[in-house]
């Protein structure tokens, strides 16, 4: 077998479009033979850096964010629902701290960064839950399998010049590959990255890795979803 090809996904759990992308990579990275890679970064950072709007901001374009959130989360089988307070849970809580902890997460135990961001994902786009607080990140991490005395020092990490640099770093490396919002799959073929952007160009990806798009894989079984 051929070695798998490297993809990486930069994404922020406060945004929705991320989280399918996430998902969908997640079931066809085996299919794909691809090594892929997850990294947590800020879209907070990407869009102050490349002068973009988030489209909340943008009242037409808000409102068929709102539409089209729903058609993609039905179509990817994944439980998004809009937060009740949309401007209040993606602009102005954010999610630094959440990310932080996913940063401390992959340094420390990377066999945990899927499920934790998907617990995370699931506060805040599915039960209409925090995500900013201490005892908001410690529930999401019991649930992701993380045992208490594990979420504790993790936590207690993320104010750490170690995980901020490292966050501020992928971050960088996003910005670097030419990221101007999320999600941001960079596929790596022949030694050349390619950047991707959207959770709407994965058919595509599909097609420049040689591969075949065989649809929204229904999600192996598990109950959190």
């Amino acid at each position: 077998m051929a070695a798998a090809r490297r993809v990486q996904l930069f994404y922020d759990v406060v945004s929705p479009y991320s989280w399918l992308a996430f998902e969908a990579l997640c079931r066809y990275q085996h299919i794909w033979n691809v090594d892929l890679h997850l990294r947590p970064a800020v879209l907070g950072g990407i869009m102050k850096e490349t002068g973009n709007q988030a489209p909340a901001m943008l009242p037409k374009r808000g409102e068929y964010m709102m539409k089209d959130i729903k058609r993609m989360a039905k179509y990817y089988q994944v439980p998004l629902q809009i937060p009740k307070d949309f401007f209040e849970s993606m602009v102005k809580k954010g999610s630094l701290s959440a990310m932080r902890f996913l940063t401390a997460v992959d340094m420390i135990q990377p066999q945990f960064l899927e499920p934790m961001s998907r617990e995370l994902w699931m506060r805040i786009w599915s039960r209409d839950e925090d995500i900013t607080q201490p005892d908001s990140i410690l529930d999401a991490a019991r649930k992701a399998g993380l045992s208490s005395e594990l979420a504790q020092q993790l936590l207690e990490m993320i104010l750490s010049p170690e995980v901020k640099n490292r966050l501020k770093e992928v971050t960088e490396e996003a910005l670097k590959y030419g990221a101007f919002g999320m999600p941001t799959v960079v596929i790596h073929l022949n030694g050349e990255p390619q950047l991707f952007f959207g959770s709407d160009r994965l058919e595509l990806l599909s097609s420049v890795l040689g591969e075949k798009w065989l649809g929204p894989v229904p999600a192996s079984p598990n109950p959190k979803l």
